[in-house]
């Protein structure tokens, strides 16, 4: 029978799943493609612990391992990553990158649904790519997971490094922290997954998704401030009281 940690996953599947729906609705209410990727990204982050929730729930089965792999170890990070992408790069730079990484992704998932199993080393309540028999299928995840590493972690640290100059931005500099710090646990337990010890995996996305969170309404939090200054700088040019 699975242990504690093993149900870690339902957790962190309602906790996802609410995060993208805050995400896709800031996006109807203020438009942006960066948003729109991060409201993906979370969704993505859902599906994949929804299968390691059911594979304690019900056991091993084909379908949702490699549901699993491909939400897991190729869409964990993507586009959350994709999001900064769009962020911080232009416009024409970002839709090229895009059209490159679907076009990987897609690729690696093809390969992960036509791989053959070696059933005699499935576990029942136990996800891992070990068992597959194209063993070089595993070899497309890192690869993936480093543009991640660039863009989601990358564009959080150099966020944090720039709005780490002046306390006027002090909140978005420990939202930025937040968020390179969360992105970079779930790699970590990838890392151990690799190793057959998926359970690291289960605590360090929990902790991971939960830390981005944190710097997502740490940067909200500044934004309404700054917009709030800004709008009482007018007011006030215009004779009218400010609240405080």
């Amino acid at each position: 029978m699975p242990g504690f940690v093993s149900y870690i996953p339902i957790a962190t599947t309602t906790v996802a799943l609410v995060f993208s729906a805050v995400l896709f609705r800031r996006w109807r209410e203020r438009g942006g493609l960066h948003l729109m990727w991060w409201g993906l990204g979370a969704l993505t982050f859902a599906a994949g612990t929804i299968t390691e929730s059911l594979t304690t729930l019900t056991g091993w089965h084909e379908g949702v391992f490699r549901a699993w792999y491909i939400t897991g170890a190729l869409l964990g990070g993507a586009p959350l990553a994709q999001g900064s992408v769009y962020l911080h790069l232009s416009r024409r730079t970002a839709d090229r990158l895009t059209v490159a990484l679907v076009s990987a992704i897609l690729i690696a998932s093809t390969c992960v649904l036509l791989s053959p199993i070696h059933y005699d080393q499935v576990e029942q309540y136990h996800l891992t790519g070990k068992v597959f028999v194209w063993t070089w299928v595993r070899a497309f995840s890192p690869f993936i997971n480093l543009y991640a590493v660039i863009f989601l972690i990358g564009g959080a640290i150099l966020s944090a490094w720039r709005f780490s100059k002046s306390r006027d931005t002090w909140n978005r500099f420990i939202g930025n922290v937040y968020i390179a710090v969360g992105a970079i646990l779930p790699g970590i337990g990838g890392t151990f997954t690799r190793f057959g010890h998926t359970e690291v995996l289960y605590v360090t996305e929990c902790v991971g998704l939960s830390m981005i969170i944190v710097g997502y309404l740490y940067n909200v939090r500044a934004t309404a401030g700054a917009r709030s200054s800004v709008v009482g700088d007018r007011l006030s040019d215009r004779g009218h009281p400010v609240e405080a």
